[in-house]
């Protein structure tokens, strides 16, 4: 500890000195370009002191002040953040694929294997490669129905266990945590991994990290912060027990193959033989593997996770829409004793519910993209290799557009262009099925002593945006009327 301190003591006033300097040459080229509007910045930091934890919130206050597209700075690096539905447009479908990057932060280049995943990687011809054999191999409309026996199993041991608990309050936020990451593990990996456990924190730390808001984010170019950086140390420590931990799938998963122990294909195993595929234009190895595996269990935990979270909670904040919700199961599913993901497609209401809690909390809250050349957009000029934050949150409770709750560019909880949630079909089977069960098979109330109106509804810093604290309620079995 005392060698940092000595070393930041010693390297502090020359790290000032070279920002001050990159800052006023940053300031003289921007002069020469027409940016869109913003708020004073202050030297070196820029705008970090208008961020809140929540970044989202943020930029829908500063939008109210200084229009639906702004240009800010973060340290040394500069950003548009996108506040409107028209502009959005012209930035995900009129200049579509130009603005199909990601922007790039340490903590997606460290836990996604130096970008070579689906959702971090740049857009091109092996982004195409990997998405495409993510989409047929496991996306698609027919392999996710085929995932259809997985997801009544892991369903119904939840039901089960909940069952167990009847009259206590329970933890449902880890229950439903548990429950997705055991359907994406079956999925993706052919079972549920030994170390899931630790998968999730790894999970939800880096998910924490990705916004692009750690130091040596803000100031990219500086040697000296990258190597003092103690977001990295950290990251690169979570990153070995990441490998460890998707090594031994990998490694499992060859050494069945070599023992001629055959079952159902799952995404490793078809990784595995498109490996030896000497036609692929982008050769993989075993960290291509990991970085989709990891892409793979990441989207498909948090998001339907935390929508299914977020709508339980909602609906426990709200006792008449849960009723409507509860009477239109009961009704659909009198005197059955199993639930149908066909017949799910039956609940219109519950369908409203959960596209209305994706509108108040969408999965990712911000769109993160990059501009690959300079584009003018609604007169202003956006440079190449800027970062672009669509604000998703934003935009869906602006009281301009919701008056009546319709719109293409209005409602983005999944994306749009080519950068949309390939994941989408897999998501939603997710979260509607678990949704339908713990509505049909339990009344719940909240712990004694919380008013729905106090219930707590924090968001949690990231880019997914959960719920901050768990949610506890306290289940009690229906039992239907003979």
């Amino acid at each position: 500890m005392e060698y940092y301190s000595s070393a930041i003591a010693l390297f502090v006033p020359a790290v000032i000195f070279l920002l001050i300097n990159k800052w006023n040459k940053s300031r003289k080229a921007h002069i020469s370009v027409k940016l869109p509007p913003g708020p004073k910045k202050l030297p070196i930091i820029g705008h970090l002191h208008l961020m809140s934890k929540l970044p989202y919130r943020s930029f829908t206050h500063l939008a109210e002040q200084f229009g639906p597209i702004m240009h800010l700075n973060f340290g040394e690096v500069p950003m548009i953040v996108v506040s409107s539905p028209e502009i959005a447009k012209q930035i995900l479908k009129d200049n579509d694929p130009n603005f199909a990057d990601r922007p790039e932060s340490i903590a997606v280049k460290i836990m996604w294997y130096n970008y070579i995943d689906i959702v971090f990687s740049p857009y091109g011809d092996y982004w195409r490669q990997m998405r495409k054999i993510c989409i047929v191999e496991l996306l698609s409309a027919k392999m996710v129905r085929s995932f259809g026996s997985i997801r009544n199993d892991e369903v119904s041991g939840l039901i089960k266990s909940i069952r167990l608990s009847s009259g206590k309050p329970i933890n449902l936020t880890g229950k439903i945590f548990s429950l997705i990451s055991s359907i994406t593990c079956r999925a993706a990996f052919g079972k549920v991994c030994n170390d899931r456990d630790t998968l999730l924190k790894l999970m939800k730390e880096g998910l924490e990290m990705t916004g692009g808001f750690e130091i040596a984010d803000l100031f990219p170019s500086s040697k000296i912060i990258s190597t003092l950086s103690w977001s990295k140390l950290r990251l690169l420590m979570m990153r070995r027990k990441l490998d460890v931990i998707l090594d031994d799938i990998i490694n499992e998963h060859k050494q069945n193959l070599a023992n001629g122990e055959f079952g159902n294909e799952d995404l490793v195993d078809v990784f595995l033989r498109i490996k030896e595929n000497e036609e692929l234009e982008f050769p993989i190895g075993n960290d291509n593997i990991k970085a989709v595996l990891y892409d793979i269990f990441v989207a498909g935990t948090e998001t339907s996770s935390t929508t299914i979270d977020w709508t339980m909670a909602e609906l426990m904040r709200n006792p008449r829409v849960m009723a409507k919700a509860q009477a239109e199961v009961r009704k659909i599913f009198k005197g059955s004793k199993i639930i149908e993901e066909n017949d799910v497609q039956k609940l219109k209401y519950l369908k409203l519910v959960i596209k209305e809690t994706l509108r108040l909390h969408p999965p990712t809250p911000i769109l993160l993209r990059s501009s690959r050349e300079e584009r003018e957009i609604n007169g202003y000029t956006i440079p190449a290799k800027t970062k672009v934050f669509v604000n998703i949150w934003g935009m869906q409770r602006d009281p301009k557009y919701w008056t009546n709750p319709d719109g293409d560019f209005k409602y983005l909880p999944f994306g749009i262009g080519k950068r949309m949630c390939p994941g989408l079909t897999f998501g939603l089977a997710s979260v509607e099925l678990p949704l339908a069960q713990l509505l049909y098979n339990f009344n719940w109330k909240l712990p004694d002593g919380i008013k729905p109106e106090s219930l707590d509804m924090i968001d949690s810093p990231g880019v997914t945006a959960a719920r901050k604290n768990n949610l506890f309620v306290v289940p009690t079995p229906y039992e239907p009327l003979a």
